[in-house]
């Protein structure tokens, strides 16, 4: 497991471009698996989920390369249809090869996924929907962690959806795409990215509508066409920084920011006193004081302020002067972070029967050794260690490398101090602070 030092005190400072988007990156990666032939994604970042994913694409019999950050896909010679339980494992969003193989070949067999340990995102919301498709469902071992789908022919149905989850309005469209008939999806994901997978396959020659609406149409074609596709910046990852710069202080300008889909978080950032002026994409945030407290917060489906952001603005409000509040209402598990930043000096009471945190600012933050347990609490403890004085090192942070291409080279181009510790660094670190404890 990897470890990030950080040095604290410094204001951000400089210009950065924003990476593409892994959470767009991720479902059409599954999709070019529909493709037949050769699908080119530009703008695709390095990451570990991308790998993964990649991997993935590889043991189904895809030729993969890459030129720079564009990913190019060949999944003309794709014959398997079993997923590993072991790639699966490794990360949440490979469930989507449930619908993109089952598509192409009307068959899958796929082991229940892992990911970050943030809630139990169960996806019964897939299975019932698939078999409103006419797809036969078998478990293969006693745990029922192994499922087999199997059809016949899919068939377009009318599927309403109880929660508009994300992965399972991506899994539907991904299975419909060559369906007989068409599919109509009420109560939607309304997500960028699940536009993105839309957009994909539209440029592939795939019949959708309603795209980033509740109400979405896939009216079900024989095959598609080799496509070039250009995938957006994230979304998430430019949130990240801009609170980073809001905890921190300083004046930075962020180049490549989808403004478009990040409205709820420009505009919490904003009440917390920063300044933020966009030009286009172009977004430069300048934060000179202690950010204000927001009363409350409450993380929705989109277009609301997305569960993804909200461990940072955790630790953006951390200092905030005065008492803030989080009601965190997608995942049951997201605030890990609070012990972690506790060590920090910290004061957050946790009501875990409402899920709702209440923060009480502090005037600083100190240093302290501190345990990713996610990806987005991960970033969260960076950002805390960019504004705390001394010296925060981020144990097991190999979690952030699933969404952050380097996380300590962007900060660093801003003036931070900061980076990764071998093995043995990490181990002395962990050493010197139980020995301070005692």
């Amino acid at each position: 497991m990897s470890s990030i030092e950080v040095i604290g005190g410094e204001q951000l400072k400089g210009e950065l471009k924003i990476q593409g988007s892994k959470n767009a990156a991720l479902p059409v990666i599954a999709a070019t698996i529909l493709n037949k032939g050769i699908s080119v994604l530009k703008n695709c970042p390095k990451i570990l989920d991308v790998f993964h994913m990649v991997q993935i694409l590889e043991d189904l019999g895809c030729a993969v390369s890459w030129d720079d950050n564009t990913l190019i896909v060949d999944s003309r010679q794709a014959s398997v249809t079993h997923v590993s339980e072991e790639s699966v494992r490794k990360m949440r969003s490979s469930i989507l090869y449930l619908g993109a193989v089952l598509g192409r070949f009307h068959e899958v067999t796929i082991a229940y996924p892992g990911g970050c340990s943030i809630g139990a995102r169960p996806i019964n919301y897939h299975l019932n929907a698939l078999k409103k498709l006419n797809v036969t469902q078998e478990f293969l071992d006693e745990d029922e962690k192994i499922i087999h789908c199997h059809t016949d022919r899919i068939r377009g149905n009318d599927i309403f959806l109880e929660f508009p989850s994300v992965g399972a309005t991506q899994n539907i469209i991904l299975t419909a795409v060559y369906a007989e008939g068409t599919t109509r999806i009420y109560n939607a994901a309304r997500e960028p990215e699940v536009v993105e997978l839309c957009n994909y396959l539209i440029e592939a020659g795939a019949r959708i509508c309603g795209k980033g609406t509740a109400f979405i149409e896939i009216e079900g074609v024989k095959r598609l066409h080799d496509v070039e596709y250009s995938l957006p910046s994230d979304r998430i990852v430019a949130g990240t920084y801009m609170a980073a710069v809001v905890t921190a202080g300083g004046n930075v300008v962020f180049n490549d920011v989808p403004v478009g889909h990040m409205e709820s978080t420009i505009r919490i950032l904003r009440k917390t006193g920063c300044l933020i002026d966009i030009d286009g994409s172009r977004v430069r945030v300048v934060a000179r004081r202690r950010p204000n407290p927001i009363e409350l917060i409450r993380t929705q489906p989109y277009p609301g302020f997305p569960t993804d952001m909200q461990s940072q603005l955790m630790s953006v409000l951390c200092k905030a002067d005065g008492v803030s509040a989080i009601h965190e209402q997608i995942f049951e598990y997201r605030f890990h972070n609070v012990n972690e930043l506790r060590k920090m000096g910290a004061r957050i009471e946790l009501d875990n029967e409402s899920n709702k945190a209440t923060i009480y600012g502090v005037k600083s933050l100190h240093g302290a050794l501190v345990k990713a347990h996610d990806l987005r609490g991960g970033a969260g403890l960076v950002i805390a260690g960019l504004a705390a004085e001394g010296t925060t090192v981020v144990t097991e942070a190999d979690s952030i490398e699933r969404g952050y291409e380097d996380i300590c080279r962007d900060f660093g181009v801003l003036g931070a101090k900061l980076r990764y510790c071998s093995d043995n660094e990490q181990y002395m670190m962990k050493r010197h602070a139980i020995d301070a404890v005692q």
